[in-house]
């Protein structure tokens, strides 16, 4: 199983459980403070009693006080015990309408729509590709950033999100890992086994800035290719890939075991790689439904039975070291 290198984490895993407790600490003090029950200039309760009111930890509970204290709700002192900030009710107001849901741009996956279904909160924005969805969580425009990036050291996303969120508390949602492979018409009439039986043939490429590109790309020159000189179509997501080859516009194409399966093509497997979501320490309550929604048994039942993923460790939140350098695997 490939697992983020120890280097590139904090010593903090986060479940769901306790994502949702954060969550729901938010939310309760916020929807308190709406309703007049906490006036501005309250003081609240200290961290280690609130903690044990809500049956979490001191840390969850001073995680949601530090975003309200971020969204004007509340505000925090030094050796002193948080309270309600002047003008609480209209930011909290604020915070409520603002957080109901998580935007989710990137990188494509058919996965995702499953996810959708099950959870309203979350709006999916896919087709801007990865390095596209990080550049937009990274500007504020996003709550997350779907992607499947290797990076040189050999890890997947990890040091991606960790240098170009280093300044927002980064984080790793673990979606599953998905099989990558060659997508080809049934039988596969022309024989090919890899991405350097493709010379001369026209091929469905993703766009630049796409995961899928990427890999491609690293594939080709592997082969003794270069990637410029290919042939064919850009297309902006895997079903569109698998339609180009169902009819017969290309010969082959990269993409999801799961979006030929669809079309009933033939796969010819590649790679497995690890396809997460990037995202900052501010977005980590509204992210709460999809960790607790990727918990579920059923969805990873339905998610495993499209051909091609693996969910065991679907769900799995690490807290990365914003300026920590990861480590080349030995």
């Amino acid at each position: 199983m490939v697992r983020p290198s120890a280097s590139v984490q904090n010593g903090a895993n986060l479940d769901s459980v306790a994502v949702s407790r954060y969550r729901e600490i938010c939310l309760d003090l916020a929807e308190r403070v709406v309703s007049g029950d906490l006036e501005p200039g309250t003081e609240l309760p200290g961290v280690r009693e609130l903690a044990r009111s809500w049956g979490t930890t001191a840390t969850t509970v001073s995680r949601a006080q530090r975003e309200l204290a971020d969204a004007g709700v509340l505000v925090l002192h030094e050796r002193r015990r948080a309270q309600v900030a002047p003008g609480a009710a209209l930011a909290a107001r604020e915070f409520l309408a603002g957080r109901v849901g998580f935007r989710l741009v990137g990188s494509d996956d058919p996965a995702l729509d499953l996810v959708a279904r099950g959870v309203p909160e979350l709006e999916v924005l896919t087709g801007r590709g990865s390095f596209g969805g990080l550049s937009e969580v990274r500007r504020g425009r996003a709550d997350g950033a779907a992607l499947h990036l290797l990076h040189r050291t050999g890890i997947y996303n990890a040091p991606f999100v960790q240098r170009l969120l280093r300044n927002q508390a980064p984080h790793l949602l673990h979606l599953w890992r998905r099989e990558q492979g060659l997508i080809v018409p049934p039988a596969n009439p022309d024989g090919v086994r890899s991405v350097g039986d493709l010379t001369g043939r026209r091929v469905a490429l993703r766009r630049f800035g796409t995961g899928t590109r990427v890999l491609f790309d690293r594939l080709a020159i592997a082969a003794g290719m270069d990637p410029d000189g290919v042939r064919g179509p850009e297309v902006e997501t895997h079903l569109e890939v698998a339609l180009a080859v169902a009819t017969g516009t290309v010969d082959a194409g990269l993409g999801v075991r799961s979006a030929a399966a669809d079309l009933g093509l033939d796969f010819v497997p590649l790679t497995w790689e690890s396809y997460d979501v990037g995202l900052p320490g501010s977005a980590l309550g509204a992210a709460a439904p999809v960790i607790t929604a990727l918990s579920s048994s059923a969805l990873r039942a339905a998610i495993t039975a499209l051909g091609g993923y693996d969910t065991a460790d679907s769900g799995r939140l690490d807290e990365l070291d914003a300026m920590g350098e990861p480590t080349i695997p030995g």
